[in-house]
């Protein structure tokens, strides 16, 4: 399995997410600058979390107009799996990769905290490893995550299965608390939550762990 980290100005998560993939993928990740224009060969491609250029403008837009985004989009419409984690799922909202937009919370307050999130279908390359409708704990680490969208694209994200997971009780006013989401393809998957944040139980939850479980998985079959 082949997995690509890329990195943007302000990117904090790399280390932890490539970390947690060596721990658990058994796979040496590449990790690579947002100015290539070519990404590696890959079966994995993750925007990690953090804050990509301060998160001026709009969080993520001017880290989804950078050189390797292009080829990120091509590769991500050929099939090939895409993972956005907080800041990163930001940046697939601004790349159209997916739809709706993360606003600021509802609280207006920067929001760092262990939540639930239940996990609404298992059938995916993200999720083959956890129970249908399982709640996990993860964290959580944003102050724009509040996930919104106009009424008749929720009902189109909704209809289709869309919804990836969602918070087991309201956290930043996301629209009908929406933590993560799939493109309608199902190989782009965009999340608040930080699953590299919870692989060690010493440290609050390993609930993370299924993720990259499921993600071998999947590659294995």
């Amino acid at each position: 399995m082949d997995v690509t980290i890329i990195l943007f100005p302000g990117t904090n998560c790399d280390q932890d997410t490539a970390n947690a993939i060596s721990n658990h993928l058994d796979v040496v990740p590449n990790i690579i600058s947002c100015k290539e224009k070519v990404i590696p060969k890959s079966d994995l491609i993750i925007l990690p979390g953090g804050f990509s250029y301060g998160d001026y403008l709009r969080s993520g837009a001017i880290a989804a107009r950078e050189p390797v985004m292009k080829d990120l989009i091509k590769k991500a419409r050929d099939g090939v799996y895409v993972l956005g984690i907080c800041n990163g799922f930001q940046i697939l909202t601004e790349a159209n990769l997916l739809p709706g937009t993360l606003l600021k919370n509802r609280s207006l307050k920067f929001i760092s905290k262990a939540v639930g999130i239940n996990i609404l279908r298992n059938d995916t390359f993200f999720t083959s490893c956890f129970q249908k409708d399982q709640t996990v704990f993860i964290p959580v680490a944003h102050h724009d995550g509040n996930f919104f969208i106009e009424k008749d694209g929720l009902m189109k994200i909704e209809d289709n299965n869309q919804v990836a997971m969602r918070y087991s009780e309201p956290v930043n006013g996301s629209s009908n608390d929406i933590a993560g989401l799939y493109n309608e393809s199902f190989n782009v998957l965009g999340l608040m939550p930080h699953p590299e944040r919870a692989v060690d139980r010493r440290t609050g939850s390993d609930d993370g762990i299924i993720f990259f479980k499921s993600m071998m998985k999947y590659i294995n079959n």
